[in-house]
């Protein structure tokens, strides 16, 4: 989806041929040009995360009915609204909005690299969160748990700033930028582990349940941050959603249509930094997510580009799924969101690694 400025003030919709697949909805001296399967795609994938939504909210140790679920979320005051109110519906709500920044996020890095094996982890967003959260911990710079989630939010961004100095070379090589990532990330890995390996029992375990990725004990405390920062991007995003049509295209054939390549590229690095950073901080790093996602929008939608919103709706199903699994599987026994992302995710990536190849050859 794309938004783009008319001087037509038409109320009423044109539509384009049914070959072209695409339809305007003209409102005023705003218009906006929809992918016809890419909107039946959305919706779809709303409908995906609204069951997902449900089936966590009352699934569990406690099983509760849909009617119940639908009376604590009106406000009422039951035997459920412990179980429901303050443990799980919280928890469902930063699951998807955790998902939508990280699928968000990965469709963009990929768009600026054309790359479908990049990501925000590759790229060292997950590795400096977890290598700055480490190094609060042992140094006892941090005060309170609370302020956990802000430094790896600083951390994620210090990465990927490096990875892009380090890639820029009169303009952003994206073979560069993920190779550059790539030795980042092993470099921040290798402090983690360092770490782990000569600490005290306790402060280890609280960085190992980190690592992993886990929504367990969290709630509207990272949820609000997180919600705020993509209202925040969302100007951003609507702005991308029009960047990312000529961008698919080569550099040069970019440029001349107009378009400044190095400075797009930057603009979109920094919102998909930024998202998948702030995400990383509000549930630690959820491997595959930003990975798979935008690849499975885009089989979904069948567009050129990566659509943003259908990877958005994807990294949301992905998560809220992920943790009713990691809550049902293994009762009475939690198992964290992290690994079963990185169960899914892990034969994904080795799927279009034979695909690359295959290509290649």
């Amino acid at each position: 989806m794309s938004v783009a400025k008319s001087a037509n003030s038409a109320k009423s919709a044109k539509t384009y041929p049914r070959s072209a697949g695409l339809f305007v909805l003209r409102l005023r001296a705003t218009s906006l040009l929809l992918h016809r399967r890419s909107a039946v795609a959305a919706g779809v994938l709303s409908v995906l995360l609204a069951v997902a939504m449900l089936a966590s909210a009352c699934l569990g140790q406690t099983v509760v009915t849909p009617a119940e679920v639908w009376h604590v979320l009106r406000g009422g005051s039951g035997p459920y609204t412990l179980v429901v109110g303050e443990l799980r519906v919280p928890r469902i709500a930063l699951g998807a909005l955790v998902g939508a920044a990280l699928g968000t996020a990965g469709a963009l890095v990929q768009s600026v690299t054309r790359n479908p094996l990049a990501s925000p982890d590759v790229i060292g967003v997950g590795h400096g969160a977890a290598a700055a959260t480490v190094l609060a911990l042992a140094t006892g710079t941090v005060a309170s748990p609370g302020a956990l989630p802000v430094v790896s939010v600083a951390g994620g961004l210090a990465a990927a700033a490096l990875v892009y100095v380090l890639a820029w070379r009169r303009g952003m090589q994206p073979s560069r930028f993920v190779l550059s990532g790539v030795g980042i990330g092993v470099a921040l890995s290798a402090v983690v582990h360092l770490y782990l390996t000569d600490s005290e029992l306790d402060a280890a375990e609280q960085v190992k349940l980190w690592l992993t990725g886990s929504l367990n004990g969290r709630g509207w405390a990272q949820a609000g941050p997180l919600a705020c920062v993509l209202l925040l991007c969302l100007p951003g995003l609507v702005w991308a959603s029009r960047a990312l049509r000529p961008l698919s295209l080569d550099p040069d054939t970019a440029a001349a249509l107009g378009v400044r390549v190095a400075r797009t590229q930057l603009v979109l690095t920094v919102l998909g930094v930024v998202l998948a950073a702030s995400a990383t901080g509000a549930a630690g790093p959820l491997g595959f997510v930003a990975l798979t996602s935008p690849q499975l929008a885009k089989r979904a939608a069948r567009t050129p580009q990566l659509p943003l919103l259908c990877s958005a709706l994807t990294g949301a199903v992905v998560v809220v799924a992920a943790d009713l699994a990691a809550r049902t599987l293994l009762t009475p026994l939690e198992i964290p969101v992290g690994a079963v992302t990185a169960l899914v995710g892990g034969p994904y990536l080795l799927w279009l690694l034979g695909r690359a190849s295959g290509a290649v050859r």
